[in-house]
């Protein structure tokens, strides 16, 4: 029984962490509506960038991601220790950027330099004052805590544990609602 816990032990804290700092974090009031009520990005249309599209990610809200990264090829595990983990909400910019970056708008797992030769084509904007940033643990866990409703893309670079080979860029699209703790493996 308390080897099962020991493993579990990491995110707990990084759960915990979390709690902690959206239950410090302000409130600017009520949640905006989740993606369920706002329409899905346009297929076509206009690309532009506009804060307008993020300002509901700047809200404070009771959501909480707890990632963690579990990516293998083959027999070669990878890991995300150290690393930066970006939190991008999602609007019709994001997620024509992460089509353009990724070639998906749900998850992808591409070599790094593949999605860096990429960003000329990708829409222009600065997503940056919108971005939540964390970095990973030891136990290539991560967390997001205060987060309000609605979608958001992962993102990560991870490397072999073994220390050669390339680096290889995670995204994944999550969707929190509720107030409710949300489980992301990259």
């Amino acid at each position: 029984m308390i080897t099962m816990l020991v493993p579990r032990l990491p995110i707990l804290g990084a759960v915990a962490a979390a709690l902690l700092a959206s239950a410090c974090a302000p409130s600017l009031g009520p949640p905006p509506p989740g993606p369920a009520s706002r329409p899905p990005p346009p297929s076509g249309g206009s690309a532009n960038f506009s804060a307008h599209d993020f300002a509901w990610s700047q809200k404070s809200g009771g959501n909480i991601i707890a990632g963690r990264v579990a990516y293998r090829q083959g027999a070669t595990r990878y890991t995300c220790a150290g690393s930066a983990v970006v939190l991008t909400p999602e609007t019709p910019w994001s997620s024509r950027r992460m089509a353009a970056l990724y070639g998906s708008t749900q998850s992808a797992a591409l070599p790094a330099d593949e999605v860096r030769a990429r960003t000329p084509s990708a829409p222009a904007g600065d997503a940056g004052p919108f971005v939540k940033r964390t970095t990973c643990d030891d136990a290539d866990q991560f967390a997001f805590g205060g987060l309000p409703d609605g979608a958001w893309y992962a993102i990560t670079v991870v490397k072999p544990a073994g220390g050669s080979g390339g680096t290889v860029a995670l995204m994944k699209r999550v969707v929190v609602r509720g107030g409710r703790t949300t489980s992301v493996v990259l």
